[in-house]
């Protein structure tokens, strides 16, 4: 694995612990009639790599499941960055040597 693929999975794995962690806070504060977090910083942990961890998070403590739009974008978070790992796998072979 190069440095740039070495780097860019430590990048989406810390945004995935990062979207998990955020809905299973989000899940407690809704919980404890909590200040909650913001849909747009969920959507946006996820679009910025996080969409799997929020997406585990989201099965794992049942929470937003019922929410088309969770529904719906969070999965497409997911294949926006599949498709954008493939192409820099197949177009410029940055992640694997």
């Amino acid at each position: 694995m190069t440095f740039f693929g070495q780097c860019l999975f430590t990048y989406l794995g810390i945004l995935c612990l990062t979207g998990f962690a955020l809905c299973g806070l989000d899940k407690w504060k809704a919980q404890h009639s909590r200040w909650r977090v913001p849909e747009r910083v969920l959507f946006g942990v996820s679009f910025l790599g996080g969409g799997l961890g929020f997406f585990i998070g989201m099965r794992l403590f049942r929470h937003k499941t019922r929410h088309l739009s969770f529904n719906i974008l969070i999965p497409l978070s997911i294949a926006l960055w599949a498709a954008i790992l493939v192409v820099l796998q197949l177009k410029w072979s940055l992640i694997l040597a």
